[in-house]
């Protein structure tokens, strides 16, 4: 009588075992851990018509981008979430030292009432949009259709929490020295209301109702994200060192930083959505809706920014020069 086979244990998870080496850190806590890809029909291995489930399969499940493998993505950076807090732990460090000794210095005290008045209405109230990016990418890693991507969002939208929270800084620490121009009292007025934000505001709250998760991606991602970098950051950045605001650039510079790493794994998605065919025409498609509101949005912003001349157009090409490298 046969003896039964002696089953070999995996040195590793059973997805990675099939790799010649050693799998990394980033590879072992990183892929394949959505359960919800599982069974496409019952997401939540529950009923499968109860609201939730039909929604990850009409949003996700269903959406017209499409790939054979998504849990083939890996972010460019291999980032994990002890590296993420290694790593923004320091750029934190930096940003405390950068706004103690700059205020150790009287940096509010020397700044021109004019330009306080333009950071009251072009500076502060961008915290209601920052928040907004962060609500975008907390979708993102709710709905993408494997972990790897969801790690990444998780991180950007912890990144849009921390420039939330330096801009409250900033918002507060500057009240102290300008009391009397609605430095964190009028902001709210300001989103809703004023002729500079009203093109940023109407595009990221249309597109914060965009369900599927590819045109949320393409939207945020490939469009608004790099308007908002171009203008609200680097644009902002520039007219404040112009204006004697070497706080307020510095700071610009370093969330530039992690822009330019958000920009990297999204770009390297992009690259995979174009490995399939039929996703250049959605992708595009998606691109020609979203582009027009994010041009008139910038052009609305920096038309207003001071000593800013020609910003609106540099910012539209940067970011058409962004999805053009990607080939689209």
């Amino acid at each position: 009588m046969n003896q039964p086979e002696i089953l070999k244990p995996l040195k590793t998870w059973s997805h990675l075992a099939s790799r010649r080496r050693k799998p990394s850190e980033y590879e072992i806590v990183s892929t394949n851990l959505h359960y919800t890809t599982d069974n496409p029909d019952a997401p939540f291995e529950l009923d499968p018509n109860f609201a939730m489930a039909r929604w990850f399969k009409q949003y996700r499940n269903a959406s017209p981008l499409k790939h054979a493998d998504w849990n083939a993505f890996r972010d460019p950076d291999e980032i994990v979430y002890r590296t993420y807090n290694m790593m923004q732990d320091g750029q934190e460090t930096y940003l405390h030292g950068l706004f103690d000794q700059l205020s150790e210095r009287g940096h509010d005290t020397m700044l021109e009432r004019t330009w306080a008045g333009s950071l009251a209405r072009l500076y502060t109230p961008s915290r209601y949009l920052f928040h907004s990016l962060q609500m975008a990418s907390a979708y993102l890693c709710q709905m993408a259709p494997a972990s790897t991507i969801s790690n990444c969002a998780a991180y950007q939208a912890a990144d849009s929490l921390r420039w939330l929270t330096h801009t409250a800084y900033r918002s507060k620490e500057l009240s102290k020295t300008f009391g009397d121009i609605g430095l964190g009292t009028d902001e709210r007025a300001y989103w809703e209301q004023d002729a500079a934000w009203q093109g940023f505001r109407e595009l990221v709250e249309k597109a914060l109702v965009a369900w599927d998760w590819g045109e949320s991606f393409v939207a945020f991602s490939l469009v608004i994200r790099p308007a908002v970098e171009e203008s609200v950051l680097r644009a902002l950045g520039q007219s404040a060192r112009h204006n004697g605001d070497t706080l307020l650039g510095m700071l610009t510079d370093a969330q530039l930083v992690d822009a330019q790493r958000h920009r990297r794994w999204a770009g390297a998605l992009a690259k995979q959505c174009l490995e399939t065919e039929g996703n250049r025409e959605v992708m595009q498609q998606w691109i020609a809706k979203w582009e027009p509101l994010a041009d008139a949005a910038v052009r609305a912003y920096c038309g207003v920014l001071p000593d800013a001349a020609g910003a609106g157009d540099a910012a539209c090409k940067a970011g058409r020069e962004f999805r053009q490298g990607l080939g689209l």
